[in-house]
């Protein structure tokens, strides 16, 4: 009975070309969860009365994730895989797997099922009324630390401040997107990628759906902190110019205090008043100050330097070593 049933569907994908959906997950060692989450993509998906696609982007899984998915590519054929050369990351996974997308509404979201499935049938409810870009709202967050809670909370503030883009509070990835946006998406060719970013740049009508996030169903998280502050840098200096604004602002405001602190020494030289402020170590400390303020300054341009290094070079985002489906 079951062979019977994906047979039908294969026959259906034949005669349909473009799948109504299309749901994107990039996978970096989850196979505990990748069976699960196909079950109830089946359960969630066969409400909507379309048909639909599962794009499956392994990158570079060190698990028998890779095993996993062709499997499920074997018994359904509307899962498709795609297994990276390597890990590329979150952000290159799910470009992969855009660019393989059919659908004409393409969900993404991740595939330890912090983000429920069953959110997805409201998303295409706000899709189906004229939004173009549904995206999930983290009301109540279960499994995650308060220190990681309290730094997301400070991020997003804090990029919504020094960014041009209307970048939503609290949501991650987990978003549907038409058509046309996946493929402005695709005409963006940057290497170090912030999509919550650009999925805002492109504008449209955009909404948002307010959601528990649930724990992860299996496994540990791949987001540790170095990986945070990387994709922090990434957002910061691919949609802001406010560090290098910063520099020139630190450099102004310094200048007025030497300015001053000249003033103060000149009068205090022609009074003949002794002061803490003369002498060797004052010099040393001020010096040691300047010194490391223009080191960060450095820094910073050295950030935006490397990225610009990035795009010249132009290699290709990612490369695919295998693919199922």
């Amino acid at each position: 009975m079951i062979a019977e049933k994906y047979l039908k569907i294969a026959a259906a994908l034949d005669s349909e070309p473009s799948p109504t959906f299309t749901i994107v997950i990039p996978v970096h060692n989850e196979e505990g969860s990748l069976n699960e989450l196909h079950n109830r993509l089946e359960d969630v998906m066969a409400q909507t009365g379309e048909e639909w696609e599962l794009v499956l982007v392994d990158d570079g899984s060190t698990d028998h994730s890779a095993a996993l998915i062709a499997n499920l590519h074997e018994i359904d054929p509307r899962v498709r895989g795609i297994g990276l050369s390597r890990n590329y990351g979150f952000q290159v996974a799910v470009t992969a797997g855009l660019d393989q997308a059919k659908g004409k509404a393409i969900v993404v979201m991740d595939a330890d099922m912090q983000d429920p499935p069953e959110v997805i049938l409201e998303m295409i409810e706000r899709w189906r009324e004229g939004y173009e870009v549904v995206y999930g709202v983290r009301g109540q967050r279960d499994g995650e630390t308060w220190f990681k809670k309290a730094t997301a909370s400070a991020f997003y503030r804090l990029i919504q401040r020094i960014t041009n883009v209307n970048i939503p509070l609290d949501t991650g990835d987990f978003r549907l997107m038409d058509r046309r946006v996946v493929d402005a998406i695709k005409a963006m060719p940057e290497r170090n990628r912030f999509l919550r970013g650009m999925v805002s740049w492109v504008g449209y009508q955009q909404t948002g759906v307010v959601y528990h996030r649930h724990s992860r169903y299996a496994g540990e998280t791949k987001f540790t902190l170095r990986k945070m502050v990387r994709f922090a840098m990434d957002a910061i200096t691919g949609f802001s110019y406010f560090p290098l604004q910063l520099a020139s602002y630190l450099g102004f405001l310094l200048a007025s205090m030497s300015a001053l602190a000249i003033i103060v020494v000149i009068g205090l030289r022609l009074f003949g008043t002794d002061s803490p402020l003369m002498g060797q170590a004052t010099t040393l400390v001020t010096v040691l100050f300047l010194g490391s303020v223009q080191l960060i300054c450095l820094g910073i341009i050295g950030e935006y330097l490397g990225r610009i290094y990035d795009e010249v070079k132009a290699r290709p985002l990612y490369l695919i070593d295998q693919t199922w489906g």
